[in-house]
């Protein structure tokens, strides 16, 4: 399963990045305000970081504008991915863009329907919001299940990324049920590394260490070393 940062949060990249663990960035308007930063420079900047699929989204609600828009998006870098709302307009573009080769994330997925129109239109990634599902009192990992069965089925080569992941749990079922991208906010992907037995093991390893001869790891190991030099010179 790949794993996507849903921010613009420079900093944020940068760290989830550092753990050599991040395959992509989505985007959106939203995540972009709130940085307050300049919207392509923010873009091509993600995009330096992460080397992978950054979805940038456009904002036009007819195809003709959104296929504009995409044409600009995908000169900022070679790593965009045009991030398309699921509609009758999205499905157009969606299928012209595709048909040129370039990849579109259709994003607010919210049902399977949506889902199947989205990949017979061409989309490389079909985004269901399982959070926002949630929220509505529909069992969002269910849909994320059934979009995942039915494109197993019809062998379908648009990769399902479950998005609007809210803790930890939702990354776990999103993995069991074998989607194939989870995006996620920082918090979350921070928080699937934590476990308090490991820290608490950790603790107990650190505790014992202080017990073995020495002044430290890297100088026991040192001297062991260059003597062993010695020895064999």
């Amino acid at each position: 399963m790949k794993l996507f940062i849903d921010t613009a949060n420079i900093d944020e990249i940068k760290e989830a990045a550092s753990w050599g663990i991040l395959d992509g960035c989505t985007t959106n308007p939203s995540l972009i305000a709130r940085e307050g930063r300049d919207f392509a420079a923010a873009v091509h900047e993600i995009c330096e970081i992460v080397q992978g699929p950054v979805s940038a989204e456009v904002v036009a609600q007819d195809a003709d504008g959104m296929l504009e828009e995409a044409a600009l998006l995908r000169q900022i870098h070679p790593h965009v991915v045009i991030k398309l709302p699921m509609s009758h307009e999205g499905l157009k573009a969606c299928r012209a863009l595709s048909d040129e080769g370039t990849p579109v994330n259709m994003t607010l997925i919210f049902s399977v329907n949506q889902a199947v129109l989205a990949a017979k239109a061409g989309a490389a990634y079909v985004s269901p919001f399982i959070g926002r599902i949630d929220d509505t009192g529909q069992d969002g990992i269910a849909v994320l299940s059934d979009i995942i069965d039915v494109f197993n089925t019809y062998y379908f080569e648009t990769e399902v990324l479950a998005a609007s992941i809210r803790h930890t749990a939702h990354a776990l079922d999103a993995a069991r049920l074998g989607s194939h991208v989870s995006t996620m906010p920082f918090k979350v992907m921070k928080a699937m590394a934590y476990h308090p037995l490991t820290d608490k093991g950790n603790a107990a390893f650190l505790a014992d260490w202080a017990k073995v001869p020495g002044d430290g790891l890297i100088p026991t190991v040192e001297r062991f070393l260059a003597t062993r030099q010695k020895e064999s010179a």
